[in-house]
């Protein structure tokens, strides 16, 4: 098992993780999109037998009306390809992005997903923190790491996506 950054050679068989794991490609027309948008962005692969099977991507989100240089990342999407889930892939990914986030300064994460299995990871309601979604979603999906202890004591918004997942199914 490897997890690496995205190469330029990974491209192709990313967007073919994403279509094998969602079963359409919106996401993976999303994680090409949001690289090609010139913000900065996490893009790892988990390898088996030298070939990718797995995929995480993180880039930046805004709390709208903060002003303190707060830096947050949005965790979306993560893929594995079916017959490799359920097999620690997708938690790896999560831990390694987790950790690599915090080695490069961000002071939260933010997901959009299923709560018993982001909770293992410290993720919780973002609501705790007076912090909402641009989305309509149930408050219990939309969930918030702290990186920094107390970064997030004080702040309070709503978190603005890039604009590459404006129209994608929440």
């Amino acid at each position: 098992m490897v997890i690496r950054n995205e190469k330029p050679g990974d491209i192709d068989k990313i967007w073919h993780i994403n279509v094998e794991a969602f079963g359409t490609a919106v996401e993976a027309d999303l994680v090409n999109t949001l690289r090609d948008s010139g913000s900065p962005y996490i893009s790892l692969v988990y390898e088996q037998n030298s070939q990718p099977v797995g995929h995480i991507m993180f880039t930046p989100v805004e709390l709208t009306g903060d002003t303190s240089g707060l830096r947050l990342m949005g965790l979306a999407p993560m893929s594995v390809i079916p017959r490799y889930q359920n097999s620690g892939i997708g938690s790896s990914l999560v831990d390694t992005g987790i950790e690599l986030c915090k080695a490069e300064g961000y002071d939260a994460i933010v997901v959009l997903g299923r709560p018993e299995f982001y909770s293992r990871f410290g993720f919780v309601p973002s609501v705790r923190y007076g912090i909402k979604s641009e989305y309509d979603v149930p408050p219990a999906v939309f969930m918030i790491l702290e990186l920094k202890e107390n970064g997030l004591i004080g702040k309070h918004g709503t978190i603005k996506f890039h604009d590459s997942f404006a129209g994608i199914e929440q």
